[in-house]
């Protein structure tokens, strides 16, 4: 009646065994560690710069524990933090001899003490967020008069080509603060250009004016436009943000907004502040540009990336919020090349001057830091739009990464850093000290009650507790889930909904004891008639739990997510776990008189009917 099948004391074991396996990385803690990345999205790190690197320690005479890339960044773990802070100093010296131009990123990090065979098993600690692993905090706030320009001179640059698609004449295009400025010679023309550019630009208001006998008509920005595009352009420099920070290797960053024009940016682990503003400093603005071969008459001269010097053209063709898509692929002539994707109105641009300017050069430039370098010049073979590819002598490697570059180069407006915190790992260990005692103590009482009142029961009970909490660690950690205070305090409130269950499985065997039943019956029936209420009180908490995941965010997201794993994770081990125990104490038991649950009361005092149970 209460024995299991080896089949499910297997399930248990290989339950406890995984448990255990991805819990025990959380124990090891992190260690100081130096991350070395590119400055800028021009400079690439590869795998050369590990030898790089110990080089430099060598010459230094400092030791590290390993010397790591990670794909796009060069870690280097030490075993305290003065040797951490040597290495930075080494590296900065050797990696950027000039300050002013700095090409690589030495910046202060954590990593995991894990050993190496463990991780080999993706066995991984939880992340931890801000509050408990420290990190750097940023508000920053988007520059909306930049994004409201940078629109303005797209719509500007397509009303030129539109005019002259349609050949209609006019005198010169001049950009207002919201809105475009076209000079005509007379009224006919003012006519056609206004009926053109309404159907073209929608988002601008046309209307014709007379001032001093020039004919001109006037685009203005509606509110509406000018809200869509303060919108877009935050949205886009969270996308852009994810992309760079998620280059540099930074564990679970946030990065979302707040309020209508800023945005909140957490890097845990990361406890250099200067060099995290030269991380979100290396986001950048794209623009296709027409060549200018005279560079003296030139709107600007930009370098590239052969060391060269480049001259360009006053009008952009496009612009990164216009961009798609951008990728590496084969051209017809089996040569590497980036396949680009423009919207619409970008590529009825880039066909228009494409189409008028065949056989010049076309460049894209890349602007960070205030600074622009052209990442390619082409010559234009033909006329295209929406599609076309950019060739070269390049190496497929050389195509990856200006594909790269092209796609995560769009930033719709510049950012400014308004408010910083740090926060200290020091900080963060008190906050880790704090939560993991008030689980503990929280635990330890649980456990001190169940075992003085139940007696071997709650002994059971006290074990299926521990098995919950590591199933719930264990399963944090294979999702690399982060980990927040908000979340410990879910974990500690689900080791008092934890025992719950095991309370009404306790009381409802004593219930079955008093009325009479055999010791064996009883503990049958008395999980049995348990488990319906066990799963009703759960389901209901469950329905609370997904509520907060579903329409929080923040803190109350991560609580949520814990508290809902957590409920899972107790249904399993309150049930099928602490049953195991009981089948494997007392299942062989054939002529079972008494079990060890504590005091049976009874109202009237008498005894039971049946056997009669100890009383502990």
């Amino acid at each position: 009646m209460n024995r299991y099948p080896l089949w499910k004391y297997a399930i248990l074991g290989v339950v406890l065994l995984i448990g255990l396996l991805y819990t025990l990385p959380n124990f090891y803690g992190e260690a100081p560690a130096v991350q070395v990345s590119g400055s800028k999205s021009t400079v690439q790190v590869d795998a050369g710069m590990v030898q790089r690197v110990q080089q430099t320690l060598a010459a230094a005479q400092i030791k590290a524990d390993f010397v790591r890339f990670d794909g796009s960044s060069v870690r280097v773990r030490f075993d305290d933090i003065d040797t951490q802070i040597k290495a930075k100093d080494a590296l900065l010296k050797a990696l950027n001899p000039d300050a002013a131009d700095a090409r690589y990123i030495v910046a202060l990090n954590l990593v995991s003490r894990t050993p190496e065979w463990l991780t080999k098993l993706h066995a991984l600690p939880m992340y931890l967020g801000l509050d408990l692993r420290g990190g750097v905090h940023f508000l920053m706030q988007v520059d909306m008069r930049g994004a409201l320009k940078q629109a303005v001179d797209t719509y500007s640059s397509d009303a030129r080509s539109a005019l002259r698609e349609k050949r209609v004449r006019f005198t010169g295009i001049a950009r207002e603060p919201n809105g475009v400025v076209v000079t005509l010679p007379d009224g006919t023309e003012a006519t056609k250009a206004r009926d053109l550019l309404f159907d073209r630009m929608p988002a601008l208001t046309w209307t014709q004016e007379t001032d001093a006998g020039a004919v001109r008509i006037v685009g203005r920005l509606s509110p509406k436009a000018i809200t869509d595009i303060q919108t877009q352009a935050v949205t886009q420099n969270i996308e852009t943000l994810h992309k760079r920070v998620n280059e540099l290797g930074v564990a679970e960053p946030v990065i979302q907004k707040q309020g209508l024009d800023r945005v909140v940016v957490q890097l845990p682990g990361v406890q250099d502040p200067a060099r995290a503003k030269d991380i979100l400093g290396r986001t950048a603005t794209l623009q296709f540009r027409l060549v200018e071969p005279d560079t003296a008459a030139a709107a600007e001269v930009v370098p590239t990336r052969q060391g060269t010097n480049v001259g360009l053209k006053r009008d952009v063709i496009a612009t990164g919020d216009q961009l798609k898509n951008a990728s590496a692929t084969i051209d017809k002539d089996q040569r590497p090349a980036v396949s680009v994707r423009l919207d619409d109105i970008a590529g009825r641009n880039m066909r228009n001057v494409t189409r008028e300017n065949l056989g010049k050069p076309m460049a894209i430039v890349l602007y960070e830091k205030g600074k622009g370098e052209a990442l390619s010049v082409a010559t234009i073979q033909g006329e295209f739009g929406t599609d076309f590819q950019i060739t070269g002598n390049f190496t497929p490697q050389e195509t990856a990464d200006l594909a790269l570059l092209t796609r995560a180069g769009a930033l719709a407006a510049p950012m400014e850093i308004i408010e910083e915190r740090t926060i200290g790992p020091s900080l963060g260990k008190d906050n880790i000290d704090k939560g993991f005692q008030s689980v503990l103590w929280g635990f330890i009482a649980i456990a001190v009650f169940m075992c003085a009142y139940y007696a071997l029961f709650g002994v059971f009970s006290t074990v299926a507790l521990s098995f919950n909490l590591l199933c719930l660690v264990a399963v944090l950690s294979m999702l690399q889930a982060t980990l927040t205070l908000p979340g410990i305090a879910a974990i500690a409130l689900t080791l008092g909904m934890a025992i719950d269950a095991n309370v009404l499985i306790n009381e409802r065997v004593r219930e079955e004891l008093r009325n009479g039943l055999p010791p064996q019956q009883a503990i049958h029936k008395g999980y049995e008639m348990a488990w319906g209420t066990i799963l009703d009180s759960n389901v209901t908490t469950m329905i609370a739990g997904l509520a907060l995941l579903t329409f929080g965010s923040g803190p109350v997201r991560g609580f949520a997510v814990v508290h809902c794993l957590g409920i899972m994770t107790s249904m399993f081990s309150a049930v099928m776990f602490s049953r195991g125990l009981v089948n494997l104490w007392y299942g062989g038991k054939k002529r079972l008189k008494s079990v060890s649950i504590g005091q049976i009361w009874r109202p009237d005092g008498s005894k039971p009917p049946a056997v009669e149970t100890n009383e502990a």
